[in-house]
């Protein structure tokens, strides 16, 4: 079976399985988003996919959209400068697959993306309808299989630290910043390596968050011309 066919079974599973995909009800703004969803390949995401020999661990990512005083905004938080991979980086709430989570290829990384939403930020699931899975990709640096799971805070809870010890802070970024050419940026790592980044809420969104962002602004029609010249190195407060 080849990946696409994998995908596609996996997502055909996911909204057969107990925890339902649904589109009914969402504002009119994120049907874009839901139709990238359901269109977009692996490789239109990333050149980094899951190993073909299984190697990865398993997790997921909970990818949350909501309306703010600046109209549709994402949930991000600032992850704690104290943990062994990905300190400091503003990322999407999520983490790895518990066993109680269920099957990684159905189910699991629905929950596991509402679940370590809830631990991370204190967000009350109830109030989130999940309509979306984007194609599963890797973090080759700490090993991560992540599947980014789409969500519409129908019903928004408050939010914040839950745990000083994992995450620094949890904030909400309007779209119109991620979109506006003035906060987008390339980012350089130290080894060379360059990517998408956004210069948003005293804070620098890099890497694999600001990737699938990235991605998510070109297939949803929201991305409007930028300076891809304008570097910012990752030392970037130094």
């Amino acid at each position: 079976m080849t990946r696409g066919t994998q995908d596609e079974a996996t997502a055909a599973a996911r909204e057969s399985d107990g925890l339902p995909l649904t589109t009914t009800g969402l504002p009119a703004w994120l049907d874009p988003v839901a139709d990238a969803a359901r269109t977009v390949r692996p490789r239109q995401l990333s050149r980094f996919l899951p190993p073909e020999d299984g190697r990865g661990r398993q997790s997921a990512v909970l990818i949350l959209f909501g309306e703010g005083p600046r109209g549709p905004e994402l949930l991000l938080q600032e992850r704690a400068g104290t943990l062994r991979s990905h300190a400091g980086q503003p990322s999407f709430p999520g983490g790895a697959l518990d066993p109680q989570d269920g099957d990684p290829h159905t189910t699991g990384p629905l929950r596991a993306a509402l679940r370590e939403a809830e631990e991370e930020t204190g967000l009350d699931p109830a109030g989130v309808q999940l309509f979306g899975v984007l194609p599963r990709l890797y973090i080759p640096v700490s090993e991560f299989v992540v599947t980014p799971v789409l969500g519409w805070w129908r019903e928004p809870s408050p939010v914040g630290v839950v745990d000083p010890a994992e995450t620094a802070r949890v904030f909400t970024v309007p779209v119109a910043d991620l979109t506006d050419p003035g906060h987008r940026v390339t980012v350089v790592h130290p080894g060379g390596h360059e990517g998408p980044g956004f210069t948003v809420e005293s804070a620098l969104v890099w890497g694999f968050t600001a990737g699938v962002i990235d991605r998510i602004l070109h297939f949803a029609g929201w991305e409007r011309p930028w300076d891809r010249s304008r570097l910012v190195p990752l030392d970037w407060r130094a």
